[in-house]
């Protein structure tokens, strides 16, 4: 086995590890090369289990992160899924292997423009990318059928819960400080909305209006 396949072999076993069990899943993380999303000191730890630094003062999340969110939305390839947080857009990329397509919006034009070059290189065409607040989400595309949000919010945001179809999941991290955050699956039932907790994790805040740089 030479080195790239050798390091693939142990970032699908370290995936395996931290829980994540759909193919699915495993095949979009396994085919989408994070050294894409990564510029500068840390693209030789773009195959490492961690959090990275991007430009913006935002992270990339730990593969194994996207992973579980990616799982617990249970995304189907007929879905139309909501991303707040684009960053680099290595979460989208993902996505767009599970979905039929993939909206994604962050406050940042410097990363939406950059996000937006990747996808094209990467020739990935089910994914458009907004520059906005995405507190309020993306009225206009709505209901959607899955949405994700990759920055913590007190309280699961109500216009993003209005954005939600019947029948979709939304998931969330939650959490009032930078340290104790937890990440919520939200499901949208005839009856209303089932919560579920899926476990501590930690991610940049969610702030509302349009980023300075």
């Amino acid at each position: 086995m030479n080195e790239p396949d050798e390091r693939l072999a142990q970032f699908v076993f370290t995936l395996r590890s931290k829980g994540i069990t759909d193919e699915r899943v495993l095949t979009a993380l396994e085919t989408t090369d994070r050294s894409a999303f990564i510029r500068g000191t840390f693209l030789d730890r773009s195959h490492d289990d961690m959090p990275l630094p991007i430009e913006c003062g935002q992270t990339i999340s730990q593969p194994s992160v996207v992973g579980l969110m990616s799982q617990a939305l249970r995304v189907g390839p007929r879905d139309t899924v909501l991303e707040i947080g684009t960053g680099s857009g290595y979460q989208a990329a993902v996505l767009s292997k599970l979905a039929r397509r993939v909206y994604t919006i962050d406050r940042f034009r410097r990363l939406t423009d950059a996000a937006q070059a990747r996808f094209q290189a990467l020739d990935m065409h089910n994914i458009t990318v907004f520059t906005g607040d995405g507190s309020h989400g993306l009225p206009g595309q709505a209901p959607f059928d899955r949405i994700l949000v990759t920055a913590a919010a007190e309280d699961p945001p109500g216009p993003l819960l209005a954005q939600l179809r019947v029948g979709g999941i939304m998931v969330v991290p939650v959490g009032q400080s930078d340290t104790v955050q937890t990440l919520i699956k939200v499901s949208r039932t005839e009856d209303g909305l089932d919560y579920d907790e899926l476990g501590p994790v930690r991610f940049v805040p969610l702030v509302e209006g349009l980023g300075d740089e």
